[in-house]
């Protein structure tokens, strides 16, 4: 178009200029948070625990209904060498690994890569064994970025049934969630942020006679977001509506997406939740 025919119609190049960065500036806004969702192999544990790259696609097919999330499953057996790079391009990220204070920081590049991703205001999710590490040396690092951790001679877990409590009925993570039972293992006597601003104890579950925090949200100093569950050893509860509920929240939350207060609607195949011992090999 030129210029006398834009302006037969009122139009200028001033405005073209304005209409096309108006433009651009709400395709940028609608960009979708691009989330990393890191799963391991067999850890050891006996089949149908600890089964982090099945629960990666799990959680991967709970998303999909969100098209403010970009989700990307991503196999992070060691070394990961190009972990920074993902991280440096990702708004936020969920762990479903061995040992995640330890896999945080497994060499300085990783974990200041870590450190940057939290910098710029990233969402930090953390399920099961993701929390903590059995070497107390790690618990610092991971305090700081996910709020809550566990390691050392003071490390404590146990598989029980028991009674889970909602201890923040107003948090939007646990939105449309009621007390529950179940058969788990659970994590207690946590490393956690608590009395710090923005930490609030999401669940409760009762072990050795005391309601020890299960699960957590922190809107950390930096501006950005940490969620962690310490359960979902089974990968059978994958199928409870709870469960898939807890996580979908907890991730958009993580990444500053609006939640309803009655929760999220959920629900996956159940094709989903088989374990496909193809995509999930056992290392000889």
């Amino acid at each position: 178009m030129n210029g006398p025919f834009l302006a037969r119609f009122g139009y200028s190049h001033r405005w073209l200029a304005f209409a096309f960065g108006l433009i651009a500036t709400v395709a940028t806004a609608v960009e979708p948070k691009r989330l990393l969702i890191l799963g391991q192999g067999p850890d050891g544990h006996p089949p149908g625990t600890h089964e982090f790259m099945p629960g990666a696609r799990v959680v991967e097919r709970l998303l999909k209904p969100f098209p403010a999330v970009r989700a990307t499953v991503v196999r992070a057996d060691e070394p990961w060498a190009d972990g920074p790079a993902l991280l440096d391009q990702a708004d936020g990220v969920l762990l479903l690994v061995t040992q995640g204070a330890q896999f945080m920081q497994m060499n300085l590049e990783r974990h200041a890569a870590f450190k940057r991703l939290a910098a710029r205001q990233g969402g930090i999710v953390a399920l099961h064994w993701a929390v903590g590490a059995k070497d107390e040396k790690f618990i610092a690092g991971q305090l700081d970025l996910l709020g809550g951790t566990r390691g050392g001679p003071q490390r404590k877990y146990k598989v029980l049934e028991t009674d889970v409590t909602v201890a923040a009925k107003d948090h939007p993570v646990v939105a449309g969630i009621a007390n529950f039972r179940v058969h788990d293992e659970f994590y207690y006597r946590l490393e956690l942020k608590t009395g710090a601003p923005g930490f609030t104890p999401l669940l409760t579950a009762r072990v050795d006679d005391a309601d020890e925090v299960a699960s957590w949200a922190w809107q950390r100093p930096d501006g950005g977001r940490s969620f962690g569950y310490v359960g979902i050893h089974f990968h059978v509860h994958w199928a409870r509506e709870d469960y898939q509920r807890l996580v979908t929240q907890g991730v958009l939350w993580t990444l500053g997406q609006p939640i309803p207060k009655d929760g999220v609607k959920v629900g996956v195949e159940p094709a989903v939740l088989e374990i496909k011992r193809s995509e999930n090999p056992v290392k000889k």
